[in-house]
């Protein structure tokens, strides 16, 4: 059995929480990472949750604000070379799904990252795995969020007959089905 089963670590603040991709376009490996202090926390993450989460965050962060209307704007201005992910890239695990949180008192976004792990064999039952709680300000949140969508916005680009990402390589485009248009 694995020792982080079940286990789940909480940063409450982060110091720095950010989500990256590396590798080339079409290849890349998306990363989402918390920091406090020396304790770095890494999972990996498909570009479609970056996109969602982005979205959802944006969502979550305008409602906070319709019902806590007295609460500052927060910002959300980056700087690149700080947003990118820092070295080890150690992942923990895959994550399956996102939550979100709000602490007014502390004034704090809680995302919470849960891992869904196989199922252990002969058992049938699916441990509960790791959840990670990154808790961060609105400005750290409202910068995820712009940086989240510049790193998914860097891909491959999309054909403009089916949509679907064009490889360097080559492409087949269903829309073209080998006719000429």
């Amino acid at each position: 059995m694995d020792d982080f089963e079940n286990q789940e670590i909480e940063l409450n603040p982060v110091t720095h929480i950010t989500a990256d991709a590396i590798g080339p376009p079409g290849k890349r490996v998306f990363y989402l990472q918390g920091i406090k202090d020396d304790q770095v926390v890494t999972m990996i993450i498909e570009k479609f949750q970056l996109q969602t989460l982005s979205i959802g965050i944006e969502q979550f962060l305008s409602e906070v604000r319709q019902r806590l209307p007295l609460l500052r704007e927060a910002s959300a201005d980056f700087n690149e070379d700080q947003m990118r992910i820092l070295p080890p890239v150690e992942p923990l695990f895959r994550v399956a799904e996102f939550g979100l949180s709000f602490d007014a008192e502390k004034d704090l976004i809680g995302l919470i990252a849960r891992e869904v792990p196989a199922p252990e064999e002969g058992s049938g039952e699916a441990p509960e795995g790791m959840i990670v709680k990154l808790w961060c300000t609105r400005a750290q949140a409202r910068a995820l969020v712009s940086w989240g969508m510049e790193i998914a916005g860097r891909g491959r680009p999309l054909c403009e007959q089916c949509g679907e990402p064009m490889d360097p390589e080559g492409h087949f485009c269903s829309r073209k089905n080998g006719h000429k248009a």
